[in-house]
């Protein structure tokens, strides 16, 4: 879901040193006095932009796909036909009806992830995304079997107040955001993008947030870099060295059950591992998320909803593991 703001000029995806200002909305801006730099970065960076025109910009929002009821999860089946299927996420997990799996005890579910420095984040026009690809990641065991995934990307989702934001509730219960961090399947899979493909080929790990008091310093390594990817195809590396570890709660009890992507084309590839505990992040950080355009530059489409409603479980198992 997007809300228009005021008419913006085209922005170059990295700014010139500057410091932050605050906008009407509470948003971190940076001043652009040297554009003439910024244009020059840009340039090396090999980026190019479009500035549409009205009409060519209102074509090509239509053909997109997004969260407004236009073009959002209501109509997402039309145009792609798996996120009509019968294992679509996310789910309402149904703490009544989970299953116990004495399985998941014995084979418990490990990671091992490499801190990493210069992780590029984009503005996909739907949110944020890292790129985030670890050949030495590992996330195996518990719903895995003896397949190993390995760690490509990681997003997160939100809403318009911290009353909603996450995809999977819990017993009808919404949290105020939720972080996926995706692995692909690199025992029997060459590449993200054929494992994608097929019914084992991906494993999403779901952190929900929960908005407190005190500040998420990793969150906040995020938060930072989002002034410079205002705009939908904007990019920049994370300055900051950022260990996944660290995003994970504590308590590793989590739900799991086999479900899809929750973004079109909803491919149903993806077992999910939804931790039960939150991580507590601020509203100011969330504030920051919500700041984010879906546009190119020529107008500001705030994303502040990017979450699809649950979807039916169906006969689907769903299974809990108590990790300590």
């Amino acid at each position: 879901m997007y809300k228009n703001g005021p008419a913006c000029s085209p922005l170059n995806p990295f700014y010139p040193a500057a410091a932050f200002t605050r906008d009407q909305r509470g948003c971190s801006v940076r001043d652009h006095a040297d554009s003439k730099r910024a244009v020059s970065v840009a340039s090396a960076g090999g980026q190019q932009f479009i500035v549409h025109t009205d009409t060519t910009r209102a074509r090509v929002m239509a053909a997109e796909w997004g969260y407004s009821p236009t073009n959002g999860p209501d109509v997402w089946a039309r145009l792609f036909p798996q996120a009509g299927g019968a294992r679509q996420s996310p789910v309402d997990i149904c703490t009544s009806i989970a299953s116990s799996d004495s399985n998941l005890e014995m084979k418990k579910l490990t990671f091992a992830y490499e801190s990493q420095s210069d992780l590029r984040i984009l503005n996909t026009g739907h949110g944020w995304k890292v790129e985030a690809p670890q050949s030495g990641s590992r996330l195996e065991g518990g719903p895995l079997g003896e397949d190993i995934y390995q760690l490509e990307q990681f997003h997160c989702h939100w809403g318009e107040t911290s009353a909603e934001g996450s995809e999977h509730t819990v017993d009808g219960r919404a949290y105020a955001g939720e972080l996926h961090l995706v692995h692909w399947n690199t025992t029997k899979y060459q590449s993200f993008a054929e494992a994608a493909q097929h019914p084992d080929g991906l494993a999403v790990l779901g952190v929900f947030f929960d908005v407190g008091n005190e500040s998420n310093d990793e969150i906040e390594k995020i938060v930072s870099t989002l002034s410079e990817i205002k705009f939908k195809g904007q990019f920049t590396d994370i300055p900051d060295v950022i260990d996944p570890t660290t995003f994970l709660p504590s308590g590793l009890g989590y739900w799991t059950y086999l479900g899809s992507l929750t973004t079109p084309p909803c491919n149903e590839c993806v077992i999910w591992i939804v931790y039960k505990e939150p991580i507590t992040v601020t509203e100011e950080q969330l504030v920051q998320f919500r700041c984010l355009s879906a546009c190119s530059g020529e107008a500001e489409e705030f994303i502040v909803k990017n979450y699809r409603p649950p979807q039916p479980l169906g006969n689907r198992a769903l299974r809990e593991c108590n990790a300590a």
